[in-house]
Formats: C-alpha cells, structure tokens, sequence
C-alpha cells in the first residue's frame, strides 16, 4: 500500500507546487501597484481664460504682471515679448502643455495669442451639479428667510447670515487677525 501511494504524493506535492507558483507570477504581472512612484511635474504659469478676458490693449507691463504673474520666458534681445508656458507631466497620465504670449509697443500692451486657456485653477473642483438637490416639482423658490446677525465670539467679527451686507472689523486692539 505504501508503494501506490507515494507516487501520488509526489504528483499531488508537484501539482501543489506548480500552483503556487503560478499563482506568486501572476501576482507580480500587475501594473496598478504605485511603484516605483512618479511624482507629477508642473512647470510655468497656469493661465485662466478670466484672467485673458481681463487684458486690454493699452495695459503697462506692471498691470499685465498683475493679472497674468511673473512671465517664464523674457528674452533679454525681445523685450517686448514676454512668454507665459505651462507643463504638466502627471506621473501616470497624459502630458500637457500650453503657450500664451503677450507683446508690448514700449509699454503699452498691444497684443497677445496663444492656445486656449482653462476656465478653473488646477486646485478648483469642477461644479458638474450633482451636488444641487433636486426640486420636488416646485418651480418656484422658497424665500430666504433673513437671520439676525450674530457676533462671532473667536474674532468679534459679525457675520451677516443673508449675506446682504459687509463683515464688521473687530477693534484695532483686538489680538485675532481678520478672517
């Protein structure tokens, strides 16, 4: 009995084995694992197109550098082009790039092109509605009903729940900055 059985033993180990090892290679085929990381890559200056629609012929260059920021490419023999380039190399994903350029006649802005520009910073949310709640067939609004307003004790800074009206500095000697 001890003879028939030891050759199935040994098939049954083989078997196991060959499983198991099957199993620890198919682990490793996978490419979702996060490694090695890469990091994302962003260079330039990100540009909105509400920033674009700010610019007027005419703007002095400090007034361009206040709405676009600092340029990433001034050409010390073309000062009057200032170039403003975006990348972004996510460490998985598709690249990205875009160029805008702005051109001074002394200096007063007088023209600008590059590609089409975002309508949101990189850091803000896209509002695509899922969030609004869901009118139970009621077409009108309900009114805003008006709260008193109600001093916030942390800064003394009172706060107008309806909205319709400005934020209260706290006094000059008071120790909390306004926020």
């Amino acid at each position: 009995m001890l003879t028939t059985a030891t050759p199935l033993l040994l098939k049954l180990r083989a078997g196991v084995a060959v499983g198991a090892l099957a199993l620890a290679l198919s682990a490793c085929g996978g490419t979702k694992w996060g490694f090695p990381y890469k990091a994302d890559v962003q260079q330039g200056s990100w540009i909105t197109s509400e920033q674009v629609a700010r610019l007027e012929k005419g703007m002095t260059r400090e007034q361009v550098r206040f709405i676009l920021g600092t340029p990433a490419l001034q050409d010390i023999f073309r000062t009057n082009r200032w170039d403003y380039t975006y990348y972004n190399k996510p460490g998985y994903g598709k690249e990205e790039e875009r160029q805008f350029t702005v051109w001074f006649e002394g200096d007063a802005l007088a023209r600008w092109e590059g590609d089409k520009q975002p309508d949101r910073q990189p850091f803000q949310k896209i509002d695509n509605g899922a969030a609004a709640p869901a009118s139970a067939g009621n077409d009108k609004e309900a009114p805003a009903t008006e709260q008193p307003a109600a001093p916030d004790n942390r800064t003394g800074v009172e706060i107008n729940a309806a909205g319709t009206g400005n934020a209260t500095p706290p006094n000059e000697t008071s120790p909390q900055p306004l926020r």
